[in-house]
């Protein structure tokens, strides 16, 4: 179980450090089916080992002056509500109907990965924006930043209440493309966000589900270092090559998840 749980940390946490994101989307189907946990178990674990990870993972690129805080405080506050929704809906589903959505919701993240990769679609931004240090939102009208916050918001955090995940890779599209952040930035500020949605969705599962600290700890402790070779290789591989390989990843995870969910593998 412990050779299962290091394996389980250090992919959570490579993927936090290098893409800001993605790694607790891939913790609750590694908690039901390699260490046999229940669903709603799983979730509430995940929360615990994915906001602490973020949030030592924020310390390091805030450090490099790569976290918004205004940007993502606003994000945390707004999926909040959103969080205690999803975490009550969660509730009312069956395992097998919430894994089935969390097959899809896998396989949508991984397309939509491809997609963003083979476009290109970070490198759009012009040079004068990267190098101005106000995000996009200030040139467009503040109705129209508002409301890309709200949705953003308010998906994100129902996203992490209903299936435990924090949510970055929603985030990181949501900063780079919508607001005008650089790679770098939007992932500085994608932890802080997962961090105060992890936070809160935990919050309205405490008392509901235990914690098996046996599994959380070394989980979260191999996630924290994998968190700090995910920022050295985020430093030294190209994005495209990280999205690429993270989406192969959601797919075999997604197909894999789908089968069981169905009735397709044992």
């Amino acid at each position: 179980m412990i050779v299962i749980a290091s394996v389980i940390g250090a992919c959570i946490g490579v993927c936090l450090g290098a893409l800001g994101g993605g790694g607790s989307i891939i913790t609750v189907p590694a908690l039901v089916y390699l260490l046999q946990q229940p669903l709603s178990t799983a979730i509430t674990q995940s929360l615990v080992i994915v906001g602490i990870s973020a949030v030592v993972a924020v310390a390091g690129h805030a450090r490099a002056g790569h976290v918004r805080w205004r940007a993502g405080i606003a994000l945390g506050a707004v999926g909040a509500l959103a969080a205690w929704g999803g975490t009550a809906f969660g509730r009312l589903i069956p395992a097998s109907t919430a894994l089935a959505s969390f097959a899809v919701l896998m396989l949508v993240v991984a397309l939509s990965l491809l997609y963003r990769s083979r476009s290109r679609l970070t490198r759009s931004i012009s040079p004068a924006t990267q190098s101005n240090d106000l995000p996009r939102s200030e040139r467009t009208t503040q109705i129209r930043s508002a409301v890309e916050v709200i949705l953003a918001g308010l998906l994100i955090g129902g996203l992490t209440g209903f299936f435990g995940v924090g949510g970055g890779f929603v985030i990181v599209p949501v900063l780079v493309i919508l607001l005008g952040y650089p790679m770098p930035v939007a992932v500085g500020t994608s932890l802080l966000v997962v961090s105060l949605n992890s936070a809160t969705a935990l919050l309205a599962r405490i008392g509901h589900q235990p914690i098996e600290w046996s599994v959380v700890i070394p989980v979260t402790v191999v996630a924290i270092l994998g968190s700090v070779v995910g920022k050295v290789i985020s430093q030294r591989t190209s994005e495209s090559v990280l999205t690429r390989s993270f989406a192969a990843m959601l797919l075999v995870v997604a197909g894999y998840v789908g089968a069981r969910s169905f009735g397709l593998l044992p």
